[in-house]
C-alpha cells in the first residue's frame, strides 16, 4: 500500500498547531542562555528547566520504541540523547542534531515583543531561541510520529540535543564519544540548525565557511603623550594598524590577499549559486538608507559569501569618544575575524595572518598577533540519487516547489567534526532561519508555516532512508 502523504502532512500541521507552538512558547520564556553568556548556567537551573519542557512534550507524543537519557557531567552542559527503534531493525542509523541553548536577549525589541515572551503575529512565533534552535527536537520527533501514525516504516533514529552550541559546542565531542556505541553506524545525518533563503521551498546547506580569530596589538610608546606634543613625530598606533591590515586585505575592494585563505571553488558550488537569481539575496541585509552592497549580482555575491574569505574588525580597545582625550595612546589592539572558504585549513590561514602581520613592523613598532581560535569549514558529500529524490518530493509536497542548495557564510564547526566522524554518511543540513528571522538579534521569529513544511520534508527523508538502508 502506498503512503498517504497528504495525511502525514495533516498530522504534522495538526501537531504544530495543537502542541508544538504552545510548548515552544513555554520554552521561549525560559532565559537559558548559552554558558558563554551566563556565568551561573551551572547553578541557576535554567538549562534543566528548558530541557524539562522539551522532554515533557516528547514523552506525551507516545512514539513507539522511544527511549531517552538526560546526560550530565561535572563542569559540562547537559545533553539529551533520544533513541527510536526502527519499524524493522536496520543496520544503520539516522542521526538528527539540534541545540536548545540561547543567545543573549539583545534588547530593545519592537513594541509588544520581548526575547522571553512568546508572541504569535501573522504566522510568526516571536521570541529568543524558537527558530535557533529550540524547534529541533519538536521537528525531529514529529517527523517520526507522523510516519508511525500513518503506518509508514522508518529505520533506527537517534536525536541528539546539546546545550552549548552558541558557545562553540565545547562539550559536543565529549558526549558524541561517550555515546558513540549507542549512536551506532550513521548513514544519514540531519542537522536542524541552518537556514533558508525564502519560505517557499526546502533549502539544503551544502557548505559552511570556516573562521580564524586573532588579536592584533601595535605599541609605540611606554606611556601615552599629549597629541600636540608628540603628534607628527610619534607614529599613531591606529595608523600602523591600518597599514598592517592592508597587507592582508585590499581596503578598496575587501578582497583578502592571503593565499592560504583561498581555495578552488568547485563547479558544483558555482552551479548551485545560480539558485540565488530567484531569491532576494541582497534584501536580507539591513542596509542603511542610500548604502549599497559591494558590487555584484546575487550569484556573484553569494559566491563571495559562501566560497571566498572576508575580514571583519569585531572589536578594538579604543576609548569611548565622549571620554577620549587629546593623546597619542601607547598601543592599539583590534580583534580580527576572518571567514574562510569551506575547504581552507583554518589553522594554516591563522598562522599566515600572524606571519604576515608581525613581519617587518613599520617604524620598528612592537607588533604582536595573538592567535585566538581557528575552526575549519566544510562541504557536504554529493547527494545520492535516493536522497535527491526524497528532498525533491518533500519540498514539492510541502511547498509546491523543488528544493534548492545554498552555502552559508557563517561557521558551524561541529558540522565539519560530524563529517569527519561519519565520512560515509549523507548529510542534510537545513533549518528555519529564513529572511528577517533575525537569529541572535532583536525580534527573532519562527515562521510557523515553514516549520510545518520543513517537518513534513524531514518525514519524507526519514521514510526514504528506510527504503535505502541495509536491514
Amino acid at each position: 500500500m502506498s503512503a498517504d502523504w497528504a495525511r502525514v502532512r495533516q498530522a504534522v500541521e495538526s501537531e504544530w498547531d495543537s502542541t508544538i507552538v504552545p510548548a515552544i512558547s513555554a520554552y521561549i520564556e525560559v532565559p537559558n542562555q548559552s554558558p558563554q553568556f551566563d556565568p551561573e548556567w551551572a547553578t541557576n537551573g535554567l538549562q534543566e528547566r528548558a530541557f524539562g519542557i522539551l522532554i515533557d512534550w516528547m514523552k506525551a507524543q507516545g512514539v513507539q520504541g522511544l527511549t531517552y537519557e538526560y546526560l550530565t557531567a561535572e563542569g559540562r552542559t547537559p545533553f539529551l540523547l533520544v533513541e527510536i527503534a526502527g519499524t524493522v531493525p536496520t543496520k544503520n542509523t539516522v542521526l538528527m542534531y539540534g541545540h536548545m541553548d540561547k543567545q543573549p536577549p539583545l534588547r530593545p525589541w519592537a513594541e509588544g515583543l520581548d526575547p522571553h515572551k512568546a508572541v504569535v503575529l501573522q504566522d510568526k512565533l516571536y521570541g529568543r531561541g524558537g527558530a535557533d534552535d529550540g524547534y529541533a527536537l519538536f521537528g525531529a520527533i514529529t517527523a517520526v510520529s507522523s510516519l508511525q501514525r500513518n503506518g509508514i516504516s522508518h529505520g533506527r533514529i537517534v536525536v541528539a540535543i546539546e546545550a552549548g552550541e552558541e558557545s562553540g559546542s565545547p562539550d559536543l565531542d565529549y558526549y558524541m564519544e561517550r555515546c558513540k556505541e549507542r549512536i551506532g553506524n550513521v548513514d544519514l545525518m540531519v542537522c536542524l540548525d541552518s537556514g533558508s533563503m525564502n519560505y517557499t521551498q526546502l533549502w539544503l546547506t551544502t557548505s559552511l565557511r570556516g573562521i580564524a580569530i586573532g588579536e592584533l596589538t601595535v605599541q609605540t610608546l611606554t606611556e601615552s603623550m599629549h597629541s600636540g606634543v608628540a603628534g607628527g613625530v610619534v607614529p599613531d598606533t591606529f595608523r600602523i594598524v591600518r597599514i598592517l591590515l592592508d597587507r592582508i586585505e585590499n581596503c578598496k575592494t575587501g578582497e583578502v590577499t592571503i593565499p592560504e585563505a583561498h581555495c578552488e571553488i568547485p563547479l558544483s558550488a558555482s552551479k548551485a549559486a545560480e539558485a540565488m537569481t530567484a531569491v532576494p539575496f541582497k534584501e536580507q541585509f539591513s542596509m542603511a538608507p542610500g548604502v549599497s552592497t559591494v558590487p555584484g549580482d546575487n550569484v556573484e555575491l553569494s559566491i563571495q559569501n559562501f566560497w571566498k574569505p572576508s575580514l571583519t574588525v569585531t572589536g578594538a580597545n579604543l576609548p569611548d569618544p565622549q571620554n577620549a582625550g587629546n593623546v597619542i595612546r601607547t598601543h592599539t589592539t583590534v580583534k580580527l575575524s576572518m571567514r574562510l572558504p569551506p575547504l581552507v585549513k583554518a589553522e594554516a590561514a591563522l598562522q599566515a595572518m600572524k606571519r604576515i602581520l608581525e613581519a617587518d613592523p613599520p617604524y620598528g613598532a612592537k607588533v604582536t598577533f595573538k592567535c585566538v581560535s581557528a575552526g575549519n569549514g566544510c562541504a557536504a558529500p554529493e547527494l545520492k540519487p535516493w536522497l535527491h529524490n526524497a528532498l525533491h518530493e518533500g519540498s514539492i509536497g510541502a511547498f509546491g516547489n523543488t528544493y534548492a542548495c545554498q552555502g552559508m557564510g557563517g561557521a558551524i564547526p561541529f558540522i565539519g567534526m560530524l563529517i569527519d566522524m561519519y565520512p560515509s554518511a549523507q548529510f542534510v543540513v537545513t533549518g528555519l532561519l529564513g529572511p528577517q528571522s533575525n537569529a541572535h538579534g532583536p525580534n527573532e521569529f519562527l515562521h510557523i508555516p515553514y516549520a510545518k513544511g520543513l517537518t513534513f520534508s524531514i518525514a519524507r527523508i526519514v521514510a526514504a532512508h528506510f527504503d535505502n538502508t541495509p536491514k
